[in-house]
């Protein structure tokens, strides 16, 4: 089985490629112009961030960079395509022949071009008596195509593909979390000689259940000794099915020709100068290598939260890759959402000093999981944020209330962290346990 696919990512610009039309349009046809309506006499300009989002992925994607580029017009005749030709690119793609390294496989990237989306058909009323209406508030959002070799070589890993794919794509470019059932993505399937292209699926799990029907219907056509038909099939999401939409068209059908009204772009310096962001995938591989984390620790840590891998090399250089592990991966992992939440960019100076304290014997592991967990809000609901007066009288109670502590602190210095467990307990986690820990042994080598 032989799978290759050519996947149409938006990108999050705030206007569209070739006007300024919002790309945000919340009213149908609410967000157009003469020129994304391709009225007679207007003229496209180019969006200059689109262009450097479509050369950035190239990059990523191992491409060799045009020095310059042009676009083309690519003629074929629909409703959702008012100017009856897509502005995109043709002879001179963004990039071309480059790689995607999955699950340690090279599959490769033949080229990586940007172009303009057409408008959205909606369908209305009983079947068979429909209605079509066209939005084109999308018609002009700018479009990266990113076509690969058939090298997929099945519909679980076209799925797993896409999956890498986008979360580099989310912290190259900025794409939403939320982008995964908007991707869209023509797929072509053989599994015999002749191939057929499935066009315009909607999100990944459609891609993988589109694919794998194709799949089935063609090996059975071919157990019973008959001929694959090449041809353009439509994925039907309810049914689950694929169903017979045209005959496959071959480039020369599109009749390109040169889009006058944009000129020719140099963008080999700007490639040259760009520096790319550390990717989530690629920063998995690197804690991999530099701290001895297993492929599974490493991906779960990164994906879950990028500031929990920066708490984990943190970590990492002051107590070691093991220690660092065991607690991001565990208390810390366990409780992000509420810490993130409650101390976001002070989680590092928050957390490092407790668990300091466990290294240093100052505390045990479960005084340091309580004290995190107080930190997340678990339990009971903190108070008013206390002074630091506050913690005088406070420490002052709990030692007269513990003679035993005091007792034992003469000969065991560690008796006091009992106290440090009690002073976070009831407040909550809203002082430093450095802090606590002063207090308290100072209040302590008063009584002896």
């Amino acid at each position: 089985m032989r799978i290759g696919l050519e996947v149409h990512v938006q990108l999050p610009t705030r206007s569209k490629l070739f006007c300024s039309c919002s790309t945000s349009g919340d009213e149908v046809n609410s967000s157009v112009c003469p020129i994304c309506l391709g009225f007679p006499g207007s003229r496209p300009r180019l969006n200059r961030k689109a262009l450097e989002m479509g050369v950035s992925i190239a990059k990523f994607l191992n491409c060799d960079i045009n020095e310059k580029v042009w676009f083309s017009r690519k003629t074929y005749f629909y409703p959702d395509l008012v100017k009856n030709f897509q502005i995109t690119q043709y002879e001179t793609p963004l990039g071309k022949d480059g790689f995607f390294t999955i699950g340690g496989r090279r599959i490769g990237i033949w080229r990586v071009h940007i172009e303009e989306d057409p408008g959205r058909i909606k369908r209305a009323g009983r079947s068979g008596e429909e209605v079509a209406l066209v939005d084109y508030n999308r018609s002009g959002v700018p479009l990266v195509e990113i076509v690969t070799a058939p090298d997929l070589t099945s519909p679980e890993e076209a799925r797993a593909f896409l999956t890498d794919l986008l979360i580099e794509l989310r912290r190259l470019i900025g794409l939403s979390p939320n982008d995964e059932t908007t991707v869209r993505a023509d797929a072509n399937i053989s599994v015999g000689e002749e191939r057929v292209e499935i066009k315009n699926i909607n999100g990944l799990k459609s891609i993988e259940k589109g694919l794998k029907f194709e799949a089935k219907r063609q090996s059975k056509l071919l157990a019973a000794g008959k001929k694959i038909s090449r041809e353009t099939r439509r994925f039907d999401e309810e049914r689950g099915t694929t169903l017979p939409s045209r005959e496959k068209e071959f480039e020369e059908d599109y009749g390109y020709i040169g889009e006058p009204d944009l000129g020719t772009f140099t963008i080999g310096p700007m490639a040259r100068a760009m520096k790319l962001p550390e990717t989530p995938l690629a920063r998995a591989a690197r804690l991999e290598a530099e701290y001895g984390l297993a492929p599974t620790s490493a991906r779960q840590i990164v994906l879950t939260s990028w500031e929990l891998a920066d708490m984990f090399e943190a970590l990492a250089r002051r107590a070691g890759s093991e220690t660092a592990t065991t607690w991001t991966l565990g208390a810390i992992s366990a409780q992000w959402m509420e810490l993130q939440e409650r101390y976001g960019g002070r989680l590092e100076e928050t957390i490092v000093p407790i668990i300091d304290d466990v290294r240093s014997g100052a505390i045990t592991d479960a005084e340091a999981r309580m004290r995190i967990a107080i930190l997340a809000g678990k339990g009971s609901e903190a108070a008013k944020p206390l002074s630091s007066e506050d913690l005088g009288p406070l420490v002052s109670r709990l030692v007269d209330s513990n003679p035993d502590v005091v007792r034992d602190f003469r000969s065991n210095p560690r008796a006091a962290n009992f106290l440090i467990g009690q002073v976070m307990k009831e407040t909550h986690g809203r002082y430093a346990s450095k802090e606590i820990s002063e207090a308290i042994r100072k209040e302590l080598e008063k009584r002896v």
